[in-house]
């Protein structure tokens, strides 16, 4: 790892993929992510908790064939400077050229509503040698969009990324509307939990894996509306599915019988 000694304070954990499930995997969505490569220059999975974000990004850095860089963001770190220790460490362990030192610098010398500053000093960097391509994930970056910083430096630093580079973003609510906006100027892909949701063949799949049928695929898909952690959940509970179905078929015969019981009654 590149990052220095003095940088030891920082969680580690903050800066890894997480651990990718062994039975969810959405090649419908990895495609869609894929395409977004060559045609914008960020990404933004949007969605609330349990709605698959993490697993997709993840599944994503794995398959995505370039360097990953990963910054999983916390609550505490919307003072600019503790943001950028952790995204410029996360990048640096794929780019080492990367001059952290010069650049934290910046964030004491500038006014955090000048963070656009920043993101030109990041860009030049990058800009400086040309390596393999690079996916930079920034995980729940909702957790600081009340940062006076947040729009100015992403607003800069999305168009003018690298061609080699693409910025992946998880978050649980849209971003401020000086983000959103990049939306019509092509260089920013939104996806929301309608595309997130699993569709009844990803959910038969999964259940496969489970060695489970379609018909408790069905079933867990109409309960659960095809939210990722939900159905996952319903596939990987022992007898869960299985119960489900007995249930489903339960209030199918009730419905019947009280569809018949006026004509036993005449």
């Amino acid at each position: 790892m590149f990052i220095k000694k003095d940088e030891g304070h920082l969680i580690h954990e903050k800066i890894a993929i997480p651990a990718q499930s062994a039975h969810v995997s959405r090649p419908r969505l990895l495609k869609l992510l894929e395409d977004n490569l060559a045609s914008y220059n960020a990404t933004i999975i949007n969605g609330r908790a349990g709605t698959g974000k993490t697993v997709l990004a993840a599944g994503f850095a794995r398959r995505s064939g370039r360097a990953v860089s990963w910054y999983k963001v916390d609550a505490s770190d919307s003072d600019l400077r503790v943001f950028c220790e952790y995204l410029l460490a996360s990048i640096k362990l794929q780019r080492f050229w990367i001059d952290s030192d010069r650049l934290l610098q910046l964030t004491e010398t500038v006014e955090s509503d000048r963070a656009e500053l920043l993101a030109e000093g990041l860009v030049f960097q990058l800009s400086e040698n040309k390596s393999e391509p690079l996916l930079m994930v920034i995980e729940d970056l909702h957790l600081v969009y009340d940062s006076d910083w947040v729009v100015p430096f992403f607003r800069r630093l999305l168009p003018l990324l690298p061609a080699e580079s693409h910025l992946l973003i998880t978050c649980r609510s849209l971003p401020p509307a000086g983000l959103w906006r990049l939306r019509s100027k092509q260089m920013l892909r939104v996806l929301d939990e309608g595309e997130l949701a699993f569709t009844l063949d990803e959910a038969v799949a999964l259940f496969q894996t489970y060695g489970l049928n379609e018909q408790h695929a069905r079933v867990a898909w109409l309960q659960t509306n095809g939210r990722a952690a939900v159905i996952n959940e319903f596939a990987a509970t022992p007898g869960r599915a299985g119960r489900a179905v007995a249930d489903s078929l339960l209030s199918i015969n009730r419905s019947g019988f009280k569809c018949l019981a006026p004509d036993f009654q005449t």
